[in-house]
């Protein structure tokens, strides 16, 4: 286990149901202030070096600058394969605690994704909370979606290690 004070904590995404709607919440430590941990990640910009490459994640509109309420950023990518196109607009935008990016167009029913950044003085606790619905119900997400998501987080913490230059022991 690693030491909280110096270290990334793993993500370790956890999927909860109520109804039809599923929440994913994952938590990391980031060995960096707030001043540093939000302007990336409040970058949109930065969404293509925490994606895996496998999904192809490109933006292919927005987001004005500097990003703020109302922001409608525009992607494309890959899932298994299949090309999509993704729009979101920030709902929330509360510097440099938290913002929400809502789902206008793409392939969820819903996608409500949550970020919110704790100061803990020489690190920052980060969480991602988010709600969502998939078309197919329960087993579509138990089969494909929610192992996908869970990838995406995982690489997520994997690139934030190296990215941020956690040392080993």
């Amino acid at each position: 286990m690693m030491d909280n004070d110096t270290r990334l904590s793993e993500c370790d995404p956890t999927v909860s149901r109520s109804g039809s709607e599923y929440t994913l919440v994952c938590r990391a430590r980031v060995p960096r202030r707030l001043d540093e941990v939000f302007p990336f990640f409040s970058d949109p910009r930065n969404l293509e070096l925490i994606t895996p490459s496998t999904l192809k994640f490109q933006i292919i509109g927005g987001p004005p600058s500097p990003m703020e309420e109302g922001a409608v950023i525009e992607y494309k990518l890959r899932v298994r394969g299949i090309p999509l196109r993704w729009k979101s607009v920030i709902t929330t935008w509360e510097p440099p605690n938290r913002f929400v990016d809502t789902q206008l167009k793409g392939p969820y029913r819903q996608w409500i994704h949550e970020h919110r950044f704790i100061d803990e003085g020489d690190s920052t606790m980060m969480q991602d909370t988010i709600r969502y619905k998939v078309l197919g119900g329960r087993l579509v997400n138990r089969f494909f979606v929610q192992n996908d998501v869970m990838k995406i987080f995982t690489y997520r913490s994997e690139f934030l290690r190296s990215h941020f230059g956690v040392e080993n022991d």
